[in-house]
């Protein structure tokens, strides 16, 4: 197994942070040791930070809310889990013995948490801007224009709820106005209102997924802009 550092394409000053930021809470750990939790929640901020100031430089033609879209879809935990996968970060985890008898190096959010947990190590190590600069030059092509201009949404709930929160303290509701179709292949539809306003409608295979695809059509109607 190649060393972490080759692997990844960093040489610490501190070697004890790179150890860190790959030890897993179900590590055992030697007297002194730590696990990546709190360098999770830290590199949590970086990532953000790093995805939030190129998007802003490389997206002149998008809006807060969809800037806002794009950005869940980057630093969710699939799209982390990803990047960790780019550079084999699975193969470089510290587990403990059930952990890793249970797929713990293929686990979306160990590979997530990790991924984290290594930018706040780097960020720690040799500062913001070298964070920055790690990231944009392995992981630059999650900006490109055909994925900033994707239109899926990872989380369409979240995202209206967020536009619309900055704008009133009052959240969206969903009604569920009727069900299609016999009982074992029904159909659910929802609406989705704000402050009187209906927004959207969704239709879907569960209530759920109604849901969603109610909250994404608000997203792309944007109707609480004419209200």
């Amino acid at each position: 197994m190649p060393d972490p550092e080759n692997a990844f394409g960093f040489t610490f000053q501190n070697k004890n942070l790179l150890h860190e930021a790959l030890t897993h809470p179900s590590a055992e750990l030697a007297e002194g040791g730590k696990h990546n939790q709190r360098l999770e929640f830290l590199g949590d901020a970086v990532v953000e930070l790093i995805t939030t100031e190129e998007l802003f430089r490389r997206s002149p033609e998008h809006d807060e809310g969809r800037l806002t879209q794009i950005r869940a879809q980057i630093v969710s935990r699939t799209g982390l889990c990803q990047l960790a996968e780019q550079i084999g970060l699975g193969d470089h985890l510290i587990l403990g013995r059930g952990e890793e008898i249970n797929g713990g190096r293929q686990r979306d959010s160990n590979l997530a948490d990790a991924f984290e947990a290594l930018m706040g190590a780097i960020y720690l190590d040799q500062g913001f801007a070298a964070a920055q600069s790690y990231f944009l030059a392995n992981f630059a092509s999650v900006f490109d224009k055909e994925n900033v201009t994707a239109e899926s949404v990872t989380n369409p709930k979240g995202s209206l709820q967020e536009e619309l929160q900055d704008l009133a303290n009052a959240r969206p509701t969903y009604e569920l106005v009727r069900t299609e179709g016999p009982d074992h292949e029904k159909t659910y539809v929802v609406t989705v209102e704000w402050r009187g306003t209906r927004l959207g409608e969704g239709t879907g295979s569960s209530k759920k997924a109604a849901e969603a695809k109610a909250a994404e059509q608000a997203l792309q109607s944007k109707k609480w802009l004419q209200a």
